[in-house]
Parts: C-alpha cells; sequence; structure tokens
C-alpha cells in the first residue's frame, strides 16, 4: 500500500481531493463543483450541505481504497469564510459569502466605536473591505440577527469547520484568523480588544498549532486547516532560506514578501496593502493588483477588435524591438505612472486601439501597462524589507514570457523566476504537518523555476 496523506483543497469554484505521497507526488485526485445557494437575504452563497456530504463520502471511498494507506488529512480553503455551529455542532446559518453587501449604517457604527478606519486599518493590517474583513460577518450577526447570535457556540473559519468533520474538535487558525479580518492586533500580536467587548472572542474557539495534528480513535491525524493563499507560500518557504518575494498571479496579482517586517502605513493601505500570515504565525506584508481580471477584459476586447479567439495572446512571444517602440511612443505616459494609481483601471483601458496597428503591438501594450501597475504594486513591499534576492512568479503570469521578461528587466537587481508547483496550496497543507505523517525528507524538487532576465 501507498502511504499517503489527504487533502481537500477548497476553492470558490473547484473542490478538490488529493492523495500525496511520501515523495509529494499526487496519486489520486477527485474534483467536484456545486451550484451556489442563497442565503435568507437572496444572495448567493456557498451550499454548506453539499459541500459537508461531498467531503465526508469522497474521504470515505477513498480511505476504503486498498491501494492507499491514509495516515492524515489537512485542509487548504478560501478564507474570510465562517460556519457558525450551536452547542450539538449544527450550523445555525448560511455560510455567508464574503462578496454580501455590508450595511453602511454598521460599518459607521463599528469605526466610530472602534477608533478611526485609517488607524484601525493600520493596527489590524488590512484595509476597509466590509465583509471581505471575516470578523465583520459575526458583528452583522449580532446588531442584524440577535436570535442567531445568540445560538452560535463556535465560529469556525471555512478550514477548521473542514477540519472539525474529522477531529470532531474546534480550533480557531492563525492563518485564518490574521489575514484580513478586524479580528488580530498585529501590533500587539493577540485578539482586537473589539473581539472581547462585543462577546464575539468567546465564540472564537482556541488557537492550534498550524503545524500539529489532532488524533482520531481511528489513528487518523487531523490537521487544523488553513487559508490557502497562506498556505500555497509553505512550498517556498520550505525551500528557499535566502529572502525571496513570490508574486501569486491569478484573478489578483499578490505581491508577499516574508521578509518585511516594517508596519504597514497609511499610504500602503490605501494602496490595497495588507498582511497574511505564515502557518508559523509570522505576518507577511503583501500588495494586491487587480491584473488578472484587467488582462482577462482587455484580451477580450482585443480579440473582438482583430476579430481573434480569446485565447490569441499564448501566440505572441515577447519582441523586443516592438517594446522599444512603444515604451518611446508612451515615456510622458509610463512615467507618470506611480504607487498613487495602483488601484486604478490600467492605462490600457483607455486607449484606442486603432491607434496601434496590428495585435502583436497591442498585447506587448496591454502588457506594458500591467506592468506599470504590478511594478508600483510590488515596489510597496519591497520598501522597507530585507535585500530580496529572488522574486519569484506563480500562477499565469508565471506562463507569459512578456510579463515575465519586463518583470525581468524592471528588478535588474533581483533574479526573477517563473515558479511551479503543482497545487501548491494542497502541497503546503501537506507540508504543514510533514513530520506527523512522512518519515522522510522533504523533496528539494518542490518547485520547478525558469529564470528570466
Amino acid at each position: 500500500m501507498t502511504t499517503a496523506i489527504a487533502i481537500f483543497d477548497i476553492g470558490k469554484t473547484n473542490k478538490k481531493l488529493f492523495l500525496i505521497d511520501e515523495q509529494y507526488r499526487i496519486v489520486l485526485e477527485k474534483s467536484e463543483n456545486f451550484a451556489e445557494t442563497t442565503d435568507e437575504d437572496g444572495d448567493a452563497c456557498e451550499d454548506l450541505g453539499k459541500l459537508t456530504d461531498w467531503v465526508v463520502s469522497s474521504f470515505r471511498e477513498v480511505s476504503e481504497d486498498q491501494r492507499f494507506e491514509i495516515k492524515a488529512v489537512n485542509f487548504s480553503a478560501y478564507g474570510a469564510s465562517f460556519v457558525h455551529l450551536d452547542t450539538e455542532g449544527v450550523a445555525v446559518a448560511p455560510l455567508y459569502n464574503y462578496l454580501k453587501p455590508l450595511s453602511e449604517v454598521l460599518k459607521r457604527q463599528f469605526y466610530e466605536d472602534n477608533g478611526s478606519e485609517a488607524a484601525f486599518s493600520r493596527v489590524s493590517a488590512s484595509p476597509v473591505l466590509g465583509n471581505l474583513n471575516s470578523g465583520m460577518q459575526i458583528y452583522r450577526l449580532k446588531y442584524e440577527k440577535p436570535e442567531v447570535f445568540k445560538k452560535i457556540a463556535f465560529s469556525l473559519h471555512l478550514p477548521q469547520y473542514l477540519s472539525y468533520l474529522f477531529s470532531k474538535q474546534t480550533y480557531s487558525d492563525i492563518t485564518s484568523i490574521g489575514c484580513h479580518t478586524n479580528l488580530w492586533n498585529f501590533d500587539e500580536n493577540r485578539y482586537a480588544d473589539w473581539v472581547a467587548k462585543e462577546g464575539i472572542l468567546e465564540k472564537l474557539p482556541p488557537l492550534f498549532p498550524s503545524d500539529s495534528v489532532v488524533e482520531t480513535d481511528e489513528n487518523l491525524k487531523v490537521g487544523v486547516g488553513l487559508h490557502d493563499s497562506s498556505s500555497a507560500l509553505i512550498p517556498y518557504l520550505r525551500s528557499f532560506d535566502e529572502p525571496f518575494l513570490l508574486i501569486s498571479t491569478g484573478t489578483w496579482c499578490i505581491s508577499m514578501n516574508p521578509f518585511n517586517d516594517s508596519p504597514l502605513t497609511d499610504f500602503e493601505l490605501e494602496n490595497d496593502c495588507l498582511c497574511y500570515m505564515t502557518f508559523q504565525g509570522k505576518p507577511v506584508k503583501s500588495a494586491r493588483l487587480f491584473a488578472g481580471f484587467e488582462h482577462e477584459e482587455q484580451t477580450k476586447r482585443i480579440a473582438e477588435y482583430f476579430n481573434l479567439s480569446q485565447d490569441f495572446y499564448k501566440n505572441i512571444a515577447y519582441d523586443a524591438e516592438i517594446i522599444a517602440i512603444l515604451r518611446e511612443r508612451n515615456r510622458r505616459i509610463l512615467r507618470g505612472f506611480t504607487a498613487a494609481t495602483v488601484r486604478t483601471a490600467s492605462v490600457f483601458g483607455q486607449r484606442d486601439l486603432a491607434d496601434l496597428e496590428t495585435v502583436e503591438y497591442t498585447y506587448h501594450q496591454l502588457i506594458l501597462d500591467l506592468m506599470a501597475q504590478q511594478v508600483a504594486s510590488t515596489e510597496l513591499v519591497l520598501r522597507g524589507s530585507e535585500p530580496i534576492e529572488r522574486l519569484f512568479v506563480d500562477g499565469g503570469f508565471s506562463k507569459n514570457p512578456i510579463y515575465m521578461t519586463l518583470l525581468a528587466q524592471a528588478f535588474p537587481h533581483i533574479q526573477v523566476y517563473a515558479a511551479s508547483v503543482a497545487q501548491a496550496s494542497a502541497m503546503g497543507a501537506a507540508l504543514a504537518i510533514h513530520p506527523h505523517w512522512n518519515e522522510k525528507d522533504v523533496p528539494t524538487h518542490l518547485i520547478d523555476l525558469k529564470k528570466y532576465g
């Protein structure tokens, strides 16, 4: 039998179960997605019942597979989402979507009681994000649905709810509690004062170490679960000792610097900086940029203009001559593009495509405009940092030679790499509890690198 760990990697769209062997090879994969349901207000939300049933039944199925000996299970899931349980372990509310609007009246009440938005954001290491500051979801229940709030015995972030299904123990985890929740005081490394004042602290179970396990009667070792963004950083933290920066690219491009200990400034918070938390409880200064979404929207526009398929850009190689010509044309625009405009749409959205002649020129201009934003965003988390030796890019843009080449040119004193980790957040969840299920050393081949510049 193959010794393995089971990892549930739960995204907003795709729900996955992996079995990973002792060499960190994926030896089995199951995937599912569910239609969303709605909460009592008609807002879309995760179908908690379907998710729970799938997690339990799919684990039972793989545990009965005679090819594998499953020694442990851990979880990686999207953050800012709470499951609220009563004393019997029954959910008393829907798994509300973090995009659900938060009333302005409630928001104003919260910040009037707890200091200005700017001051509170600095201490909690997060911009004001409504229900994406997940502590606000419990605060909303207290004031808008007090009858539900009274029923809550335990509020668990989604990764810890998944862990509860196996361990039957209720715990909190620092990667979820510390990530843009409004619950954590980063200055003093403890819960914020308002959490106890509002009677919420008593509903949050004790923190459990992210690298420890609970052992069940069936000798299954159960991890407490991790916020997926923090989990995806673990393969890099385990593989590299020298200071590095990771740009995780997808819909959002998030520049994560685990080697920057400087406190967030008002300017950085205004430009969409925040702190994630490593599984070891260390803040990770990060900057968000909506560049993946912008790329998707603008490539649709280009495809329609030139009558091409929407994946046309995959066949466009980096052309140094085109870049040189475009830089000369746009020198004034690019020079005026600063960190103060990071959160706005790229310049490309205002460009007339008729001025750009060919699809090659047009697409190179799009990446140039996105890169102006990316550099400004990434520089926010380089200031005040230890000297960074390597910059890794994973996700969609790591496969884009124009993006990668321009990034390497923008940071000539840093080694820039396209990095690839198979299912990084799942691998991170397995690595977090490595000593508890795996007697072998962590392999050195976890990350594939391609250097640019």
